[in-house]
C-alpha cells in the first residue's frame, strides 16, 4: 500500500486563527467535527457532568477557540492537539465550578448535535474504560468517519462508487462477505473485487492522512499522530 504523505498541509488550527472568515469557518468545521463527541463524552465520564451541561460545556470550549483565540496557547512541541484540548476542558470546567453563574453563549461556534452521543454514553458500563482511553478512542473514530464521508464523496463524483460499496460491505458491515459472494452479488470478476478493494483501502489511507494534516501544525505531531493512528511505519515514508 501506497504510504507517501500529503505534499501540502492545510492545518485547521492555522485557519481558525485566520482573519479571513471563510478560513475561520473551515476550521472550526474539522475541528468541531473531529472533536465534539470526544470531548463531550469526556465531560460526562471524567467530569460528570449531567447531558445537558456536558453539551453546553462542549459547546462553550468550541466557542472559546474562535472567540479567545484558546489555540494562541498550543504549542505542539509539548502536547498533542488532544491532550491540549483535555487540559483546556479541565481548566473550563474548573472556573465554571467556581463561577456562581453562567451565560449560555453559542456564537461563533458550530451548532452541535449531542443526541446521538448521549445514548452511546449511557450504554457504557460502570467501570468500563477511563475517560481519557474513551476520549482518545472517539478521536480516532471520528477521524476515520470523517475521512470515510470524504472519500464516498470522492468515488461518487469520480463515477466509482462501487469502489467505495465494496469497502463499506466488506470491511465496514457487521458480517464480513467473502470476495466470491461480492463477486456474484455485483456481477463483476473476483479479481475486480481484489482490485477495487485494494485501491479503496489505498485512498481511505490517504484521504486519512489529509484530515491528520488538518489536524495538526508540525511535521513530527502529524507524523506521532500517524503512528498513534495507524500504529505502522508511515512515519519513516519522504515527506
Amino acid at each position: 500500500m501506497a504510504r507517501a504523505f500529503p505534499p501540502t498541509r492545510h492545518s485547521a488550527v492555522a485557519a481558525v486563527r485566520s482573519a479571513d472568515t471563510a478560513e475561520r469557518a473551515r476550521g472550526l468545521a474539522i475541528l468541531s467535527a473531529v472533536y465534539w463527541q470526544p470531548v463531550y463524552s469526556y465531560l460526562r465520564l471524567r467530569w460528570h457532568e449531567p447531558r445537558e451541561e456536558a453539551a453546553d460545556l462542549a459547546q462553550e470550549l468550541f466557542v472559546q477557540v474562535v472567540q479567545s483565540d484558546l489555540l494562541a496557547r498550543f504549542d505542539p512541541s509539548r502536547a498533542r492537539l488532544r491532550t491540549f484540548l483535555r487540559a483546556c476542558i479541565d481548566g473550563l470546567v474548573a472556573n465554571h465550578h467556581k463561577a456562581a453563574t453562567r451565560q449560555k453563549r453559542g456564537g461563533g461556534a458550530a451548532q452541535l448535535d449531542f443526541v446521538s452521543a448521549r445514548g452511546e454514553i449511557e450504554r457504557l458500563p460502570d467501570g468500563g474504560e477511563s475517560p481519557d482511553l474513551l476520549f482518545e478512542k472517539e478521536w480516532a473514530r471520528a477521524v476515520f468517519g470523517i475521512a470515510l464521508q470524504r472519500l464516498e464523496k470522492e468515488c461518487a463524483g469520480a463515477g466509482k462508487s462501487q469502489h467505495y460499496a465494496l469497502l463499506q460491505r466488506y470491511d465496514l458491515g457487521e458480517e464480513r462477505p467473502t470476495y466470491a459472494e461480492l463477486a456474484q452479488s455485483l456481477g463483476i470478476a473476483v479479481t475486480d473485487v481484489t482490485n477495487r478493494l485494494f485501491r479503496a483501502r489505498r485512498e481511505l489511507r490517504r484521504v486519512v492522512l489529509e484530515v491528520l494534516r488538518e489536524l495538526t501544525v508540525s511535521e513530527e505531531e502529524f507524523r506521532e499522530e500517524v503512528r498513534a493512528l495507524l500504529g505502522d511505519g508511515g512515519c519513516d515514508a519522504p515527506r
